[in-house]
């Protein structure tokens, strides 16, 4: 790998993030999947795991993964209508996390050369 295609530290860092966000969020939602309609509980499963398919692919040079990851986010951007605390946070983060997947030299990481 040359210098230009290096991962950047910001793009591993969001990478970690998504893997434990995706790891905690099965975790903690494991005791309501008893409680909850079969398709509600294989629907949260479902997320979790985008997310944490997302953090390993990103990982792994992979663009399609980027986007995976801006539409997990953006998905939960929409979920948070009615509440303006968590729609307020989620449109930072998904800011945030657009500011970090797009800069060049993630561009130069998802599209250099294998």
């Amino acid at each position: 790998m040359d210098g230009l295609s290096k991962r950047p530290l910001t793009v591993t860092i969001l990478s970690v993030v998504y893997l434990l966000s995706g790891a905690a969020g099965l975790i903690y939602h494991a005791s309501d999947f008893r409680s909850q309609p079969a398709t509600e509980a294989m629907g949260v499963a479902f997320v979790r795991l985008l997310a944490i398919v997302a953090g390993v692919y990103m990982l792994r040079r992979s663009n399609w993964a980027r986007w995976l990851a801006m539409v997990w986010i953006a998905f939960h951007v929409a979920i948070s209508f009615g509440d303006p605390g968590k729609l307020a946070v989620h449109a930072v983060l998904c800011g945030l996390f657009a500011f970090v997947l797009f800069r060049p030299a993630a561009n130069r990481y998802f599209h250099a050369s294998s």
